[in-house]
């Protein structure tokens, strides 16, 4: 599992070390693995031309002794300072001895778009905000220009903490990460900034009581997860889910659901609606009834608000049962908040997953808002309303209820997922984890994983429906599990 601290965490962790270790180790570390990686990334150190964006900061200081390093084995570097007065005296002193030079005033852009390689180490991680203006021209310089940009920690300009993006930042090709990784890394729309995120282990000790703010689950973790009939399993002991979906405007949705639904671990599926007749001609499988949720039979789980319109009664009936209930679509608008905290109260687990727009709606703030700072979205729904919630789109996060604990980010996925319906493959495979007997959080973060795996497999760089996806959640199942 990959885990990502705050930068509270992260410096305390540091002083820590700090303490332990010899007078500017730590330095020496992060611009030792600095140094490798852009090495890694010139291919060819000699002769190569390297330009050092250095801010007042530690990481002005990493990136001023990874460029002496860089010097050493024959490149050109320069740096260009944004706070001379403030830069690191030790890193500066140490580039120069190594050969390495300061750009003059007014040369600066055009260095760095000549560069083969441009070094971001203008802000730390415990930047605010965007880049300040003078800061932002050379950021625009890197992006015009032909060299491969790596910054040092996290790009300049993002919020380490919360993945935000407020302002001009830096858009890296890849980040050299210290230590530990910060949420911003893993969240967009700061991820995006990122690039290809490597990681420099400089020896911070981030676990035991500390815990993480947001972790991604990987092959391993999510293989522990998925269920795995027994001898004696039967197709109701593997439990037995629910699908309230659809209507007569939107039939195929019901279909989509059911889909995903299979495929998810349960030992069957039941549907109830108004789509049975186009759900029994794509899935004969399907256990249909026209008696409504509360008669439809026992099942361990539900899934409800795929296409189901303005039928609020059948989900007004899903809520009141005591099984574990995933709620998508136009179940999330038709469900009140007082119903879904009541369910929490009465200890019966609850799955929200909406979009953007739905989660948008839910908490009453605009869309861009939802999308500019998806961690914050994420735990206040979760504390809202009492329920886990899987919020999706660019990175899917899922909270626990309550809004607690780490959040998890789904590391899979493909922009070809974006397509209609796809939601629902989703619904169903979350609904038949939660039949199958996982936590809601656990079957939210599993689907999500097996969901953006098997996105990738059916598109391979070419668009995609929800059907093709859901065809291959079985391939994505064995993927994860062969490891």
């Amino acid at each position: 599992m990959r885990t990502a601290y705050s930068v509270e965490t992260v410096r305390a962790a540091e002083r820590e070390l700090m303490a332990r270790a010899p007078e500017g180790a730590l330095m020496q570390r992060a611009a030792a693995g600095l140094a490798a990686a852009c090495a890694d990334v010139l291919g060819r150190v000699y002769g190569s031309r390297v330009v050092l964006l250095v801010g007042s900061g530690d990481n002005g200081g990493d990136a001023l002794y990874a460029g002496a390093r860089l010097a050493r084995r024959g490149a050109g570097v320069r740096a260009v300072l944004l706070a001379p007065g403030r830069a690191h005296a030790g890193g500066l002193a140490a580039l120069r001895r190594a050969g390495g030079s300061v750009v003059a005033a007014g040369g600066a852009e055009a260095c760095v778009e000549q560069a083969d390689l441009v070094v971001d180490g203008i802000v730390g991680i415990g930047g605010k905000g965007g880049l300040r203006e003078e800061a932002v021209p050379l950021a625009e310089a890197a992006r015009r220009g032909r060299g491969v940009v790596v910054a040092v920690d996290l790009p300049s300009g993002v919020d380490a903490d919360t993945g935000e993006a407020r302002g001009a930042a830096v858009r890296a090709d890849v980040t050299v990460t210290f230590g530990a990784y910060k949420p911003g890394l893993l969240i967009d729309p700061a991820r995006e900034y990122a690039g290809v995120v490597r990681f420099v282990d400089i020896g911070l000790e981030t676990g035991g009581a500390r815990t993480p703010e947001v972790e991604a689950l990987q092959h391993a973790d999510v293989a522990r997860l998925l269920p795995v009939p027994a001898a004696e399993s039967d197709k109701y002991r593997r439990g037995v889910v629910g699908v309230a979906a659809g209507s007569a405007r939107y039939p195929g949705a019901a279909v989509l659901a059911v889909g995903g639904a299979l495929r998810g671990g349960a030992g069957a599926v039941r549907y109830v609606g108004p789509a049975g007749g186009a759900v029994l001609a794509r899935h004969p499988e399907t256990l249909v009834s026209e008696r409504g949720p509360a008669r439809a039979g026992r099942v361990q789980a539900w899934v409800v608000g795929p296409g189901a319109g303005d039928d609020a009664a059948t989900v007004g009936e899903v809520l009141a049962a005591d099984v574990p209930v995933l709620i998508d679509a136009d179940g999330l608008r038709l469900a009140g908040v007082e119903a879904v905290r009541a369910r929490g109260a009465r200890g019966v687990p609850t799955l929200m997953t909406p979009h953007a727009g739905e989660a948008a709606a839910l908490l009453g703030v605009e869309r861009e808002e939802v999308e500019s700072g998806r961690l914050a979205a994420v735990r206040e729904l979760a504390g809202r309303y009492g329920a886990a919630v899987l919020l999706k789109g660019s990175t899917t996060l899922v909270a626990q209820a309550g809004g607690g604990g780490a959040v998890r980010v789904n590391p899979t996925g493909t922009p070809w997922l974006a397509t209609a319906g796809s939601g629902d493959v989703l619904s169903g495979l979350g609904g038949s984890l939660l039949a199958a007997g996982l936590s809601a959080v656990d079957a939210g973060s599993a689907a999500a994983y097996l969901h953006g795996l098997a996105g990738r497999f059916a598109a391979e760089g070419a668009p995609v429906s929800a059907e093709d996806v859901a065809a291959r959640i079985p391939e994505a199942w064995r993927s994860v599990v062969r490891g």
